[in-house]
């Protein structure tokens, strides 16, 4: 099946119902028209069918509809973030060759600094209102509105490429990952099966769309012939605003947003909420205990896979099993190998030990290879199954618990650490809002146990020290080898576009400390 043909039917069977919620809310009939229009219009600016276009908006609807007329129109979506740097963008706009480049206000300047660098620039046009439009620019929508609100001459095949998702990693170049329109429909099915998600299900779209959750949020919505209700950017306030004005009923995000919702105090105004479900990252128990207590959903699902194979695992129950990651999903195969990194795929791991998990290519929501990136291929694919650099084991009842990826692992005094169990003892203090635990360097012991916290409201950073250090050692349960060596006190934890934790800038010394115990705390 492919997503031209999936909205289509969807608009056939429910025209008149609200597809856009929010306060510019469309029906199924008059979204299917837009995006027409829209499909036509990109033909118009030359995106030829089997062309790539890069998407770089804000979010919300006029970034969706974009990527539905160009399923429509039998063109690639690249929807970047914007928040690559200008290095980042030039290379993905060298390495796909976008027939054009779709701008808004928020992101104009970031590509024509962008494209000085890049060698054979591609067109670049407006996608924000036609009012606004800059001299010189052609506008979207001012020829869509010229355009006839008639399907294109245009049949996708279900092994088109329906999107490329570049991912940043966590060294090196971003790399592309293209997927079909068959593995996008078969991921927006699983999706709906395995979190429970309704037809005519109202969902909020504050995912963006260059994240596999915020893509899995739309389709899933239209093939369920839902609501999706956008927000460009989220804003707690605003989100908690929408779900009790729209009365959303199923939620999918990452965990920092939960905990952001948590920490507004409104949660219970959300009495329309029955579904959630997260991706991203592991929830703590903390965490999952308080959404269960505020919301008592029906459905509290963690959902465990990549933008390679959107699901590996399922977690079905998040208040019986806080941050189970559960076992494999609809279309999906698992097992847990031996993880060095030349490990084959029937180097499964014994039962109870902790493996890398690796996960069949035969998933019809699986890739097909990284764009352009042969190396990458060699590294992470292996006689058909993909190595996802995520440590597991499998609990007594087959259940899969993640102990983080293998990069993230520390090496203090001779011992392998995993930052989540740390993560999930600490979480439960009251005296922080927020803690991510890294590995950083020591003389003593290689590397010594860190936790990067912020302090709860109110607190200094020096008071934070003392009490977190106090929980540490008092109230966490840890033991001795695992608790934090170093606490340092910063005003954030920094994070991707999505919401995803940047490690990576804590290991490479890149934050400003408020407080910093140095060494002693907790030994």
């Amino acid at each position: 099946m492919d997503l031209a043909t999936t909205f289509r039917w969807a608009t056939e069977r429910y025209p008149q119902r609200r597809a856009v919620g929010g306060p510019a809310p469309l029906t199924y009939a008059a979204w299917d028209a837009r995006t027409d229009r829209v499909g036509h219009a990109l033909h118009g600016l030359g995106a030829e069918e089997g062309s790539r276009a890069i998407f770089l908006l804000e979010g919300g609807e006029p970034l969706a509809t974009l990527h539905l007329a160009a399923q429509k129109a039998r063109i690639t979506s690249l929807p970047l973030s914007t928040r690559f740097g200008v290095d980042e963008l030039a290379f993905c706009i060298a390495d796909c060759e976008p027939a054009l480049i779709a701008v808004d206000g928020v992101t104009e300047s970031l590509v024509a600094q962008a494209l000085e660098r890049v060698d054979k620039p591609p067109t670049v046009v407006w996608a924000g209102s036609a009012a606004d439009a800059p001299t010189g620019m052609a506008s979207v929508q001012h020829l869509a509105e010229r355009a006839p609100g008639t399907a294109l001459p245009v049949v996708p095949r279900e092994d088109d490429i329906s999107v490329m998702l570049y991912t940043s990693g966590t060294t090196g170049k971003p790399k592309g990952v293209p997927r079909t329109h068959r593995a996008e429909h078969h991921a927006a099915l699983a999706h709906l099966i395995q979190t429970g998600h309704a037809p005519g299900e109202v969902t909020l779209g504050v995912m963006p769309l260059f994240h596999t959750m915020g893509l899995r949020s739309l389709l899933a919505s239209v093939l369920a012939a839902g609501t999706w209700v956008p927000q460009a950017t989220f804003d707690a306030e605003q989100t908690l605003d929408l779900i009790t004005a729209e009365q959303i009923s199923a939620l999918y995000l990452v965990p920092t947003i939960y905990w952001s919702l948590m920490q507004t105090g409104r949660l219970d105004e959300a009495t329309s909420l029955r579904k959630l479900a997260y991706a991203g990252a592991a929830m703590t128990p903390f965490l999952a205990q308080k959404l269960t207590e505020a919301l008592a959903p029906e459905r509290f699902v963690n959902h465990f896979g990549s933008t390679e194979i959107y699901t590996f695992t399922i977690g079905p129950d998040g208040a019986a099993k806080p941050g189970c990651a559960g076992r494999a999903g609809v279309f999906s195969r698992v097992r847990l190998v031996d993880p060095q990194p030349d490990a084959s795929p029937d180097q499964i791991v014994a039962a109870g030990e902790q493996g890398q998990v690796a996960v069949s290519m035969q998933s019809p929501e699986a890739f097909t290879g990284y764009w352009h990136r042969p190396d990458a291929d060699q590294k992470a694919i292996r006689d058909g199954w993909y190595f996802t650099g995520d440590l597991a084991t499998a609990d007594e009842d087959g259940d899969l618990w993640v102990a983080g990826r293998v990069d993230d692992m520390i090496n203090s005094g001779g011992e392998n650490i995993y930052p989540e169990e740390i993560e999930n003892a600490l979480a439960a203090s009251p005296d922080l809002n927020e803690v991510i635990v890294v590995g950083t360097p020591h003389d003593k012991w290689g590397h010594a146990v860190t936790a990067f916290v912020v302090s709860a409201a109110g607190d200094t950073p020096d008071e934070t020290l003392a009490k977190v250090g106090r929980f540490a050692r008092e109230e966490s349960g840890l033991p001795s080898m695992k608790r934090p060596k170093r606490i340092v006190v910063v005003d954030q934890i920094p994070k991707s576009a999505v919401g995803k934790i940047l490690r990576r800038q804590l290991t490479a010394g890149e934050y400003t400390a408020l407080a910093d115990s140095a060494d002693g705390t907790g030994q």
